[in-house]
């Protein structure tokens, strides 16, 4: 009876996994698996239950985007969000993003939505006349909780500049 070669070196699960799979004619990328995993925590959970990525190719990430408001709004946002997954990923590099129009289920567990107020009292920086240009400007905002984000950012640029100009903030 012949005796078995000793390894020498034990190879980590996933690799001997996808080495059996692709023998079988049924390979599977599992680094671009757990590439793709790391979306969630690169995006945030207000853009994460938008989106879902679908897979990688070379250099490039494919995500799924529910709306084509959230699309425009990602392209904006497309450099910000590769350096931040790229930070994540440690390994492979993502050089660009692929966004296209497609369903996304909803998630059962989506976190709270943010606050839309600033954390300090600003009453007193925002009067009427500001505070209806906000509720003009987004009122036809048909995204509930988009239209919460745009109304906060408003509300903390408008706070930012008037602390600005009375000299408040330095």
């Amino acid at each position: 009876m012949r005796r078995r070669a000793t390894q020498k070196k034990l190879e980590p699960l996933g690799q001997v996994l996808q080495k059996a799979l692709k023998r079988r004619h049924a390979p599977i990328d599992l680094e671009e698996k757990r590439i793709l995993a790391l979306w969630d925590k690169a995006v945030g959970p207000q853009i994460a239950a938008q989106t879902r990525p679908s897979r990688i190719k070379g250099k490039t990430l494919f995500v799924i985007v529910s709306t084509s408001v959230w699309m425009q709004q990602l392209h904006y946002l497309k450099p910000n969000i590769i350096k931040q997954f790229n930070s994540l990923a440690q390994k492979g590099e993502i050089r660009n993003i692929y966004f296209s129009l497609g369903r996304i289920d909803a998630s059962p567990f989506l976190p709270p939505a943010p606050s839309s107020t600033p954390s300090r009292d600003v009453s007193w920086i925002l009067n009427k006349r500001d505070s209806q240009m906000i509720a003009d400007c987004t009122k036809n905002i048909s995204d509930e909780e988009l239209r919460e984000i745009v109304k906060g950012v408003m509300t903390k640029e408008i706070t930012r500049r008037r602390m600005t100009e009375s000299g408040k903030v330095p």
